[in-house]
């Protein structure tokens, strides 16, 4: 029997691709089509499979499979980036939007393959699609792709496998198999190109921050990986393994990742960073305004554990509480989107390596304050923290970070893009910190009407449209650099798409919704 809220997700996926191809038409348009139609029956058959107990892995068992509205997003993302970069007449990275599309088809199509291969019994129909949508995809890649490309493009379907097999055994029930195809995608890409920059290492190519982004992330990925092999065999709470925990950490953090940090940006890291950071006037401005917004979330979380340690009864935090996290974050991201978005970049690539970092001390209970971590953090747990990993503070971050880390600059006259594309860096702010947060305070205060099948209501998705358009209206006053010529209609298309998308999806919102806007935005 088909789910509806998973067919009202479905339709809603389904009219952003045909708005997105519709302004981008070209071979790939017949490509995501198909595989959107694929997706969408293999869905069914994850969901069966998580019901029966008859997944290969352990997957978060509070939502649905989310396979159609993960496959679209990363082959959305290279066909809009390769349409931007095309106007512009950057050819590389037009190339690089190509690859990015076709790494994505293949990972899903990878993905779909394999839930269809242990369905039982084996769906026909299904295989007959899945089948013909990989005729299509594999049809286009040889007629777009160099052998370069192609060996590229395998090299990430590669990495993708390994890394499922791992990570999904070692963390069980933490994802879903649409945040899976999501999350260790884009970790396979970004690893795939670290190595190849890695090896083509050209002096004076290529922006330093780029390579930040791809090394911070890389090293904190193996940095877990090592611990948590090295753990396997021995106890990690005792001081013991603590103090190897952070002789190791600084270990590898000096001598692997700090030397592979020099080779690419050519000077010292820490110099490089420090001569950043405190470069401008605005930017101290801005690291004292930051630091003050971290304190003071910090202060709610103490706060908040107080009052629990001062009742009789178990106490949780509210989703009303939850929502001051992102009313923090809008107060941090807004400020360095209109005055230094690098910045702004920087500054999220250490906060996404030291929220990485601690949940590593929480997780492994590292002496001193691992399981202080583990009492603090656990007041604010929901349905979708159903693994050992606590990660929707990660994902809230991600979700307002990648559309700055994705943002295509080189393809930017003057690092600016005219119409809906100007909101671009915007969209973490406009579908997670102002709609996301709107929709949910105003739908558990005052919502009455709920959309059929789900908990969120039509007052809560109502609101968070209009709060999001007023957002864009205050952008237009504050920010000098955004000129929306006349695209009105299409942001109000965008935004009205992702709200609905956010009343219907189980996923995790706060990664999917932003990635979503963002294609709208670009397209």
């Amino acid at each position: 029997m088909l789910n509806k809220p998973v067919l009202a997700e479905s339709l809603i996926v389904f009219i952003i691709v045909l708005l997105v191809h519709a302004v981008v038409w070209d071979r790939y348009s017949w490509c995501a089509v198909a595989l959107a139609v694929q997706a969408f029956y293999v869905q069914f058959k994850w969901d069966r499979l998580l019901q029966l107990g008859g997944a290969v892995f352990q997957f978060r068992t509070a939502a649905n499979s989310g396979l159609l509205p993960a496959s679209m997003v990363i082959p959305l993302l290279g066909v809009v980036m390769k349409e931007r970069c095309k106007s512009a007449g950057i050819v590389y990275f037009e190339r690089f939007g190509i690859v990015v599309a076709s790494t994505g088809m293949l990972v899903a199509l990878f993905l779909s393959v394999i839930a269809v291969g242990v369905t039982k019994p084996v769906p026909t129909n299904t295989c007959i699609l899945t089948g013909f949508a990989g005729s299509i995809i594999i049809y286009t890649m040889k007629h777009s792709l160099t052998v370069s490309e192609v060996i590229e493009v395998l090299e990430v379907l590669l990495i993708f496998v390994y890394l499922s097999m791992i990570l999904l055994y070692l963390l069980p029930r933490c994802f879903t198999p649409g945040e899976a195809l999501l999350v260790l995608g884009g970790i396979s890409f970004v690893l795939n190109q670290l190595i190849k920059r890695s090896l083509n290492v050209i002096e004076g190519r290529g922006d330093p921050i780029d390579f930040f982004l791809l090394v911070a992330v890389v090293g904190v990925v193996l940095l877990g990986l090592f611990f948590t092999v090295l753990f396997i065999f021995m106890d990690s709470g005792t001081w013991i393994s603590s103090m190897f925990f952070h002789m190791m950490t600084a270990v590898l953090g000096l001598g692997v990742i700090m030397p592979w940090l020099y080779r690419l940006i050519q000077k010292n890291p820490l110099f490089w960073l420090l001569q950043f950071l405190f470069q401008t006037q605005t930017r101290i401005y801005l690291l004292v305004y930051w630091t003050f917004l971290a304190a003071s979330a910090c202060g709610i979380v103490f706060y908040q554990n107080a009052k629990r340690s001062s009742e009789s009864k178990k106490h949780q935090a509210s989703t009303i509480t939850r929502k001051y996290f992102h009313f923090i974050v809008v107060a941090t991201y807004v400020p360095g989107l209109i005055y230094d978005r690098q910045l702004l970049y920087i500054a999220a690539v250490l906060c996404l390596a030291v929220f990485i970092f601690l949940e590593y001390i929480r997780y492994f209970r590292i002496k001193p304050f691992g399981q202080t971590l583990r009492y603090l953090l656990s007041l604010f747990l929901d349905e979708r923290d159903s693994g050992p990993l606590i990660l929707t503070h990660i994902y809230l971050l991600l979700g307002m970070s990648l559309p700055v880390w994705l943002f295509p600059r080189s393809c930017a006259p003057k690092g600016t893009l005219s119409g809906a594309g100007a909101l671009v860096p915007y969209s973490g702010v406009l579908a997670v910190g102002v709609g996301d947060t709107i929709a949910s305070v105003f739908g558990s205060t005052m919502g009455e009407i709920k959309w059929p099948g789900t908990k969120k209501t039509f007052e809560g998705t109502m609101t968070a449209i209009f709060a999001q358009i007023i957002a864009v209206a205050l952008i237009l006053i504050f920010d000098s650099s955004v000129n929306l010529n006349s695209s009105y209609a299409w942001i109000l298309a965008s935004v009205s798409l992702v709200s609905l998308l956010e009343a219907y999806t189980t996923q995790i919102d706060n990664l999917l919704l932003p990635l979503y806007l963002h294609i709208m935005f670009m397209a």
